[in-house]
C-alpha cells in the first residue's frame, strides 16, 4: 500500500520516552556489514556495474529501460500518421496493471502488437545483459538466476523473461531463470533472517527489515519461524508498509526520516499485537556497501548524495532508534539484491551456483555460491 509522509505523534507513541541511549561502546563495532561470509553461503559478487559504448550494460534491461523502449515504439507509431492506441500518457506513467489490460483485452489489437514488438525487444536486451554477466568471473558457473523486482509481477515482465530464457537458449547460455518463491515485495525483507545474528533470535519471534528502492521504499515485520523451521523457508511478513516516495521527491534527509516513521510504526505494531522483535533492523539498499556501513557506488537512483562520506544511513537510523526491548539496536546493511537472493536460499540447495536479478528502476544482480 501507499504511505504518505507522515510526522510522529510523540503524545501517544510508547516510542516517544526512550530508554537513555546506549554508550557507543556497546554498538557493535566496525566492518559488520555488507558481510560475504555467511553460514553455508558465499557471495561472490554483487552490484556489477559492465559499462559498453552506451554506458552500464545493465541499464538495458531495467524498468526504466523497458518504458523508454515502449515509448520509441509509440513514437515510431505517431511519425507514420497512426494514432497512437496507448493513447496521451507517457509510457513512464502507464501503470502495470494498464499494460497488462492491453494484452489481456486486445490480443489482436494494434496496441497488442505493439506491446509484444517492445516486450520482445526488451527480452533481447535482457538476454544480452544475461549473457554479458555469465562471462565475469563471479557469474561464470552460475546455473540458475531468480529474477525480482518489480517488473516480474506484471503479465508484461513474466513473458518478457519467458522469451529471454528461450532467446538465451539459442545463444547457448544454458542457465535456468526462475520467478521469486515469495510475493516481489517480502523478498528483500525476508532474505534479512539469514544475516541477523542467530544469538538475537531465541528469545523473540520477528525482525524489522527496510528495502530500498529507486521507487519504492518497503518496511516490515518478518516473523522468523525458525523454530519450525530452522533453514528459515517458513520465514514471513506478517505486516508491511510501502511508500512510493518517487511520487513524493522527498531530499535524502527527509527520505531517512520517513523510513524511522515507518520503523517506529512497526514497534508500535508489534507491541499491540505482544509480538516479540529483536533489538535489529535490516536495510537492504542499492549499490555497493563497504564493510563500515557506506555506500561506495550504485546509489544513483536514490535522492541525494548517498555516496558521501559524510553519510552513514545506519547510524543515522540508530539516532532515532537507538534501543528496542531490552537491549541497544542493531543496524545492519547490505546490497539489496544480496538480501532478495537470500530470502531464496532454501529453496536453492539443488544447485550450487545461483544468483539473482532484481529488475527495477535499475537492475540489481548477486550471485552466490552454496558450500558445505
Amino acid at each position: 500500500m501507499k504511505s504518505k509522509p507522515s510526522k510522529p505523534e510523540p503524545k501517544s507513541r510508547s516510542t516517544a520516552s526512550k530508554p537513555p541511549e546506549p554508550a557507543r561502546s556497546e554498538l557493535p563495532g566496525p566492518d559488520v556489514h555488507g558481510l560475504r561470509e555467511l553460514p553455508g553461503l558465499l557471495v561472490d559478487g554483487y552490484s556489477l556495474q559492465l559499462r559498453d559504448k552506451d554506458g552500464f550494460v545493465g541499464d538495458q534491461a531495467s524498468q526504466t529501460a523497458f518504458r523508454e523502449l515502449l515509448e520509441r515504439w509509440r513514437k515510431r507509431r505517431r511519425k507514420t500518421g497512426g494514432k497512437d492506441p496507448l493513447g496521451l500518457s507517457h509510457s513512464r506513467d502507464l501503470s502495470k496493471k494498464e499494460l497488462d489490460r492491453v494484452l489481456q483485452e486486445s490480443k489482436a489489437s494494434e496496441a497488442a502488437d505493439m506491446m509484444h514488438g517492445a516486450i520482445e525487444e526488451f527480452a533481447e536486451e535482457l538476454a544480452f545483459v544475461i549473457q554479458r554477466f555469465t562471462r565475469q568471473p563471479s557469474w561464470q558457473k552460475v546455473q540458475r538466476i531468480v529474477v525480482g523486482g518489480g517488473f516480474p509481477e506484471s503479465d508484461v515482465g513474466e513473458r518478457a523473461i519467458l522469451q529471454a530464457g528461450a532467446i538465451l537458449e539459442e545463444m547457448g547460455v544454458h542457465v535456468q531463470l526462475a520467478r521469486l518463491s515469495h510475493n516481489v515485495d517480502d523478498g528483500g525483507l525476508i532474505g534479512w533472517v539469514h544475516l541477523t545474528p542467530p544469538a538475537m533470535l531465541k528469545k523473540h519471534d520477528a525482525i524489522l527489515a527496510v528495502d530500498i528502492g529507486g521507487t519504492n521504499v518497503r518496511c516490515g515485520i518478518v516473523k522468523t519461524r525458525h523454530r519450525k523451521a530452522p533453514d528459515f523457508s517458513l520465514a514471513k511478513v506478517i505486516r508491511r508498509e510501502k511508500w512510493r516516495h518517487a511520487d513524493d521527491d522527498p531530499n535524502r534527509g527527509s527520505m531517512v526520516e520517513h523510513i524511522a516513521d515507518m520503523l517506529e510504526d512497526m514497534v508500535v505494531y508489534s507491541e499491540k499485537k505482544k509480538i516479540r522483535l529483536a533489538p535489529f533492523i535490516g536495510i537492504g539498499c542499492p549499490g555497493l556497501i563497504r564493510q563500515d556501513g557506506s555506500i561506495a557506488r550504485g546509489a544513483q537512483n536514490l535522492p541525494g548524495d548517498w555516496e558521501s562520506t559524510a553519510f552513514h544511513l545506519p547510524s543515522a537510523v540508530w539516532r532515532r532508534m537507538p534501543m528496542m526491548g531490552s537491549g541497544p539496536t542493531l543496524v545492519l546493511m547490505h546490497n539489496d539484491a544480496v538480501v532478495q537472493g537470500l530470502s531464496e536460499l532454501p529453496f536453492m540447495r539443488d544447485v550450487r551456483h545461483w544468483g539473482v536479478l532484481t529488475i527495477g528502476t535499475g537492475l540489481g544482480n548477486a550471485s552466490f555460491t552454496n558450500v558445505p
